[in-house]
């Protein structure tokens, strides 16, 4: 066997290469489109939680300091206007650590739909959300049908709007 030092520490960084890959390989993956998306826990967020039940939500993960969640708010609000009155539910979940930073975003904003901060980071961690902001679109049912990693204007705003439609058209 040899045992030159060289020798010795390339065998330990591929083991170590190879645990790590194997515990990453065991990490559950991210939400995906088809599955139930988790109870949001009035216990882990901060202000009211909207009864979901048999609605189309869109559950959209935000964070202060992030621009383009700056941008999704003026978006969210107008689809909030166009479809609240037909069963659409929208909940913005601030992954903020600091509530005075949450609360000066919604003040500055004044959106119309729902707020919560995710006070112990528990569904961003559930869902592992892989950017900001990143929304995802649950049927009637709670199954995520459609997934918006990142915010893109317009472009987004009206993909939303036409999936919206579509759940909503769709019968419970």
């Amino acid at each position: 066997m040899n045992s030159h030092p060289k020798v010795l520490f390339r065998r330990a960084t591929l083991v170590a290469l190879l645990l790590g890959f194997a515990l990453l390989s065991r990490l559950p993956a991210e939400l995906q489109v088809g599955q139930p998306f988790p109870a949001l826990n009035p216990a882990a967020l901060s202000g009211p939680v909207p009864a979901v039940a048999g609605q189309v939500v869109v559950v959209d993960f935000w964070a202060s300091w992030c621009a383009p969640c700056k941008a999704s708010f003026a978006a969210y609000s107008r689809l909030h206007e166009e479809f609240a009155g037909r069963g659409l539910v929208i909940v913005a979940v601030s992954v903020d650590e600091r509530a005075s930073e949450y609360e000066s975003f919604v003040r500055k904003w004044h959106p119309p739909f729902t707020t919560v901060r995710d006070v112990g980071q528990r569904l961003v961690a559930a869902v592992k959300v892989p950017t900001m902001p990143t929304a995802y679109v649950l049927g009637r049912d709670g199954r995520v049908r459609f997934v918006h990693v990142g915010f893109h204007g317009a472009a987004t705003e009206q993909e939303l709007r036409t999936q919206i439609e579509t759940l909503l058209a769709e019968k419970s």
